[in-house]
This record gives structure tokens, sequence and C-alpha cells, in this order.
């Protein structure tokens, strides 16, 4: 169907509805004449007679009356999807699908997520729990989270927090029986608990001195696809593992984990929601990143 038979079509709905062709040129913004156009041209088309129209009223005619019936159901749902839509260009809703790295959640997203939805009732957020950097937005997420450290160069990218200071912990039963590391090259002889999976494996752990920034390749027993089970290894004492200082310090504080190698912490920029660069940002994206701007207001 090109632009004329629709065009035709909606406007021989309008003057069915008001039965009246000024009025129906008016919703349109057009002019009588032209709307008059457009159905001459439909009926030309359809090769039948839709419309009476005299200088009093203007009527459906029974061929007209057969077309409406059958083509109005259509014609309404047209419209109500053209009004949906319209309604919901500045309304946050729908499902808003973020992909973000396991350790973030606890001690950094679960309070700007639960006033978030709070908030916009009407968006259901989705948190898809992942390590690794991909190409989100190819796989439909609308947003991820991450490192500035490790984020491509044309996305937009807003700072949640930060800096973030990356440090090597164990539990105090590890370190009675293995000891505990002095200096980071130390860790070649100790059990290292790596995150990721396959051919993405986080095993060169950073670290920082005097301004300058080195790695040092670790290894170990376990490899685990989950930053916070890699934890949980931890303060079983099968290894030390490697994390942000946030996202342990309720175990530090009770004790089931001690931090090591604190003075060659590597320190990163900060945790960033980042999107793509677009004229135009979904009402539920942009809902959440003025939320977020608010929070750091605060």
């Amino acid at each position: 169907m090109d632009k004329d038979q629709l065009d035709g079509l909606v406007a021989f709905a309008l003057v069915a509805e008001k039965r009246n062709f000024t009025s129906a040129a008016e919703a349109l913004r057009i002019s009588p004449s032209a709307i008059s156009k457009m159905i001459r041209q439909l009926e030309a088309r359809l090769g039948v007679t839709l419309l009476t129209r005299t200088t009093r009223a203007t009527s459906l005619t029974e061929a007209g009356e057969k077309f409406l019936g059958q083509a109005g159901p259509a014609l309404e749902a047209i419209f109500g999807a053209m009004n949906e839509a319209g309604s919901a260009a500045d309304k946050p809703a729908g499902r808003l699908r973020l992909n973000v790295p396991q350790m973030v959640y606890p001690n950094f997203l679960k309070a700007v997520v639960a006033s978030f939805i709070e908030k916009y009732p009407d968006v259901t957020v989705e948190l898809f729990f992942e390590n690794a950097a991909t190409n989100i937005f190819e796989r439909g997420f609308d947003a991820g989270i991450r490192l500035l450290d490790i984020l491509a160069k044309d996305v937009v990218a807003l700072k949640l927090f930060g800096p973030v200071r990356f440090v090597v912990a164990g539990a105090p039963a590890y370190f009675k029986h293995a000891g505990r590391p002095q200096r980071p090259k130390d860790l070649l002889s100790h059990r290292c608990i790596c995150v990721g999976a396959g051919s993405r494996i986080y095993d060169r752990w950073e670290f920082e001195i005097d301004g300058k920034e080195f790695e040092v390749q670790v290894k170990g027993p376990l490899i685990m696809n989950d930053t916070m089970l890699a934890t949980d290894a931890a303060v079983g004492g099968l290894g030390l593992v490697y994390i942000t200082e946030d996202a342990i310090m309720d175990k530090v504080d009770s004790g089931n984990l001690e931090i090591v190698l604190g003075q060659y912490a590597g320190i990163s920029t900060g945790i960033y929601l980042y999107y793509p660069q677009r004229s135009q940002v979904h009402p539920k994206l942009r809902a959440f990143i003025e939320h977020v701007k608010d929070l750091r207001k605060l």
C-alpha cells in the first residue's frame, strides 16, 4: 500500500465518523478540497461510491457501509497504535535492560535500582549479570555498567561511583598456612582464584606503585565466572581473590577476609553507566540517567 492509499483510508474513516468533510479536514489539518480529492481517488481505485454528499449532510452508501465494516477494525487498530506510541513518547515505560558485572549490584547499584523502580512503576528493570566486556548493544541491551578503563570510545559514559580501589584478599585460615604476600610478585607462589570464562580469564592482576602501573599474571586451582562466588571461595580459604575494596568491606569488617598488598592497590577512575551515542534516548533510559544524576547530587 502506498501513501496515497493510506491517506485515502484515513480520510474516509474520519469523514464516516464525523459525517462532515470540513470537520474531518480540520482533524487532519488540511483543506476540505484536499480531503475530497483523497476520497475520490480511493473511490476510483475501488470502483465504487463510498459517500453521498449533499448540502445538508454526508452519509455512507451501501458499499461504503460494507467497506467501513470490513476495514474499520484494522483502521481503529492503526489509530490506537499511533495514539499509544504518541502518548508513550515522553512517558518512561517498558523494560529497561542493563548489562552489569555481579560485583557492582550489591554495593553500588542495589539502592539506585530500588529507588528508581519505586519512582517509575511502569518501568521494569532487567539486570543481566555479566563480567566480560562485550558489545551489549548488539544483544539488545539499553545500557551497561563497567569500569571506564574498558569502555569503547564511541559511547556516552556517566560516572556512578569512584574512584575504585582493587585489592587482593584472602581468609585468615589461608594466610595461616600459606603466608602473606609482601610484594605483588609473591602472588606467583600463591593460589589465586581467577574470574572469567573460556578465553576471557582475568588473570592479569593490576597494581600501582609511585604512580606507575604494572601487572602480575597469576594462576591458581580455581576459575569462576561469578565474582561474588569467587569471593565466597576466598572466604572458604581456597585462595586469594582480586576485587574492589568496597565489595568486600563487610567481610573484612567481620574478619572473614583480610586485605594484603594494600599499598600496591590499583585504582580505577570509577564505575560508569554507558549507552550508545544517539540523537534520541528512549524515555525509560533517559529517566534512569536523570535518576542517577539526581542521586549523585545528594
